[in-house]
């Protein structure tokens, strides 16, 4: 054991370097130098032997000797330049010479030499080259051809051999050449084993790396069949591979991805590196039956074979590599929302900006301008009830000035979450009542009638009554004030449960759908064609959607565009404060209108549009 381990470790230094790291290559280069160096050696040794029994040599024994150190140079010059190849070329290059050499000496084609001559393509067998087999086959029939010629022409010199002898040399060319070729039988059997198990362990190792990678291998027909792929599947998809070959995995692209996916393969097959994304669906574990869920796979395809030759009408393979990359789709799709979003908000901001420079310049311009006239009522001449008038219009304005500000202030309020409920009994029906008799004048303005139903024994409540009046004068302006001529607004209130039920409904412009999912937004105004139309901040819905969500209460709104539009609040009768900072009161299904609301405890006793004349009863079902 441990002098072939010398031997192989002599061999493995005389290996050229690009034979060092392939393990098969590495094989053939020792199996190729091994027997030629030893046989040499053991030529060389035994050449004293053969003198010493033989005698004087001939010429041409000499010249037979002396050829023994082809083999040895042979060795070297693969050792140098590292071309098997070349190697082999050489080699049956020398052996036929050898050959070539006695068997004329000794009697040509009818030589023991000329049956070394099957040898040669045998040798040349070993380079697993059938360039080099080829070769060898050749040269071996041109050296044999060659022989008949000459022994044809009595070109061969005369023998003065015997029966005996002749006979003993021709049984020792078979038994050598037999030999010899057995050696070359165990050298093949020896290489095809070594190949054989790299080949399994190269398998082996790619299939444990396959076995383990997070990545899914998969190779493909041009029209999506599978015909491999990797077990990482199993957990990305939940279900056995097997499953998947042939039109399996196409069978769970989602039915929008199918061209896009089908592409990429087929641009891969022309030989383009392709890369795609689809949705491939799978079953959850512990998922109910029949239940949906599509995950986002990235597959980079290319093709299998790269021959420049080959013709592109034929089939070819393609080779995928897919990952998961659902979590990396969610987040540009969150990222979208947000980019969305903010934008939504900057243009809201913009419109009420622009919305402010009308609800602003407004009351101060009939506040300036009434106020000037007053100042000269001795040049203008003013009498008594111009003097009335005007003070009350710029009372007006004032009002209206100040409750636009006052929602700026509120919703700088919200947005700082510095707010607390004064909790407190009061009675729902009055407040309502109240509300409803400040509104009645602004109805009849609007030519809107105004219906109240709040039956008579409906329970006392617990909650901050201003923040139920704002609620409530909030929404029933807002209906009227988007109520065409004609038209009803009502107002009815119920106890369902342990909870106050209100309902505002209007017979007005209603709300697009698309408008309807950011009703409650700050600064929002839905619909474009009514948009200026209306004046308002776009803040009252906003101030009480926070309102109720403060109460722990729920805001619902339906609308159709055209047909009216119905708000229902649900309070509960008695509201306990949650024991958390404000910043934090708000329940999470109402987080998304992103404020934590605020209410001044100012009295509301006028509305922002209310004139200066006292309201009319409003009108109450029976």
């Amino acid at each position: 054991m441990t002098v072939l381990s010398i031997i192989r470790d002599c061999l493995d230094a005389l290996l050229h370097p690009s034979a060092r790291y392939d393990a098969l290559t590495r094989a053939r280069h020792r199996a190729f130098m091994a027997p030629r160096l030893l046989g040499s050696l053991a030529a060389f040794a035994a050449f004293p032997v053969y003198l010493a029994m033989r005698g004087a040599p001939s010429a041409i024994e000499v010249a037979a000797f002396a050829w023994l150190i082809a083999p040895i140079l042979l060795s070297w010059f693969l050792s140098r330049t590292g071309r098997y190849e070349g190697a082999h070329v050489l080699s049956s290059l020398a052996l036929a010479g050898l050959i070539m050499a006695v068997a004329v000496t000794t009697g040509g084609i009818e030589s023991f030499a000329a049956i070394w001559l099957v040898v040669v393509p045998l040798e040349a067998a070993l380079s697993a080259s059938r360039r080099v087999a080829a070769f060898a086959s050749l040269l071996a029939l041109s050296c044999a051809g060659i022989l008949i010629l000459v022994g044809h022409l009595g070109w061969l010199p005369a023998g003065d051999t015997s029966a005996a002898e002749r006979g003993a040399l021709i049984a020792f060319g078979v038994a050598s050449a037999t030999l010899y070729s057995a050696a070359l039988a165990f050298g093949a059997e020896s290489l095809a084993r070594t190949s054989v198990a790299l080949l399994s362990r190269e398998e082996e190792r790619y299939r444990l790396l396959a076995r383990n990678m997070s990545d899914v291998i998969s190779r493909h027909q041009r029209n999506g069949a599978v015909q491999f792929i990797s077990p990482a599947v199993e957990a990305m998809l939940g279900m056995p591979a097997t499953q998947l070959l042939g039109h399996g995995l196409f069978d769970r692209v989602h039915v929008a991805d199918r061209p896009a996916y089908l592409t990429a393969l087929s641009d891969a097959a022309r030989g383009d590196v392709r890369s795609v994304e689809f949705r491939l669906r799978r079953e959850p574990v512990g998922s109910e039956r029949g239940q949906v869920d599509f995950i986002w796979v990235e597959m980079r395809c290319r093709p299998l074979d790269q021959d420049m030759g080959r013709d592109v009408t034929c089939e070819a393979e393609v080779v995928g590599v897919m990952r998961d990359v659902t979590d990396r789709k969610l987040s540009e799709q969150a990222l979208d929302q947000a980019r969305s979003a903010a934008e939504a908000a900057d243009a809201a901001k913009t419109r009420f900006l622009a919305t402010m420079s009308h609800e602003l310049r407004t009351p101060l311009n009939a506040i300036i301008g009434f106020s000037e006239m007053i100042a000269q009522e001795q040049t203008l001449m003013l009498g008594a009830a111009q003097r009335k008038e005007y003070a009350q219009l710029i009372n007006d304005s004032g009002q209206h000035l100040l409750s636009v500000v006052n929602g700026i202030l509120d919703m700088s309020k919200m947005e700082s979450g510095n707010f607390e409920i004064a909790s407190e009994p009061f009675a729902p029906r009055a407040s309502l009542l109240h509300c409803c008799n400040l509104l009645a004048l602004k109805a009849r303005e609007n030519g809107v009638d105004l219906v109240t139903d709040a039956p008579q024994d409906l329970p006392a409540m617990t909650g901050d009554p201003r923040a139920f009046k704002q609620i409530v004068l909030n929404l029933v302006a807002n209906a009227i004030k988007f109520t065409e001529r004609g038209g009803q607004v009502s107002v009815t209130a119920a106890v369902t449960g342990s909870q106050l039920t209100l309902r505002i409904s209007d017979t007005g412009v209603g709300i697009a759908p698309d408008d309807l999912k950011r009703i409650g937004a700050p600064f929002f105004q839905a619909g474009k064609t009514y948009q200026r139309r209306h004046e308002g901040t776009g803040l009252g819905l906003s101030i009480v959607k926070s309102l109720v969500a403060l109460h722990l209460g729920e805001l619902t709104v339906q609308s159709r565009l055209g047909e009216g539009t119905a708000v229902t609040v649900k309070l509960p009768l008695v509201y306990t404060p949650p024991h958390a900072k404000p910043a934090d009161r708000m329940p999470a299904e109402s987080k998304i209108a992103t404020l934590t609301p605020v209410l001044r405890h100012e009295p509301h006793d006028k509305l922002q549009d209310q004139t200066h004349d006292q309201p009319a009863p409003v009108k109450k079902s029976a």
